[in-house]
């Protein structure tokens, strides 16, 4: 609800990492990459749906779930591009800095 609120996402995945089973990861850091902020709260919070993540699953391409105004070829280049490994840091991260067992989540807060 503020405007000086900062917002981050690791992902800590509870399962072998391969391109089928991270398309909402990598949509999700495709767009932190490449959007403004209002086309990046609407986009994620058409992407974090439950149809959404049934579609993705069945093979449908992320591309159909971009929103109006995003920068729709910048984000499909990075999304295209964007390696395993950087999904694969994270969870290392996780597991190993912030001692999270594989697939739990955590909040991080660093406020004043």
């Amino acid at each position: 609800t503020s405007s000086h609120t900062r917002v981050g996402i690791l992902n800590n995945p509870s399962s072998k990492i391969h391109e089928d089973n991270t398309a909402i990861a990598r949509g999700i850091l495709a767009a932190f990459l490449t959007q403004n902020n209002s086309n990046l709260k609407s986009f994620l919070s058409k992407l974090i749906k439950e149809e959404t993540a049934k579609s993705l699953a069945a093979g449908t391409k992320i591309v159909k779930f971009l929103i109006p105004g995003m920068d729709g070829d910048t984000f499909e280049k990075k999304y295209n591009t964007l390696g395993l490994d950087l999904i694969k840091t994270h969870q290392m991260f996780c597991q190993e800095v912030l001692k999270l067992l594989p697939g739990q989540m955590a909040v991080i807060s660093n406020g004043r």
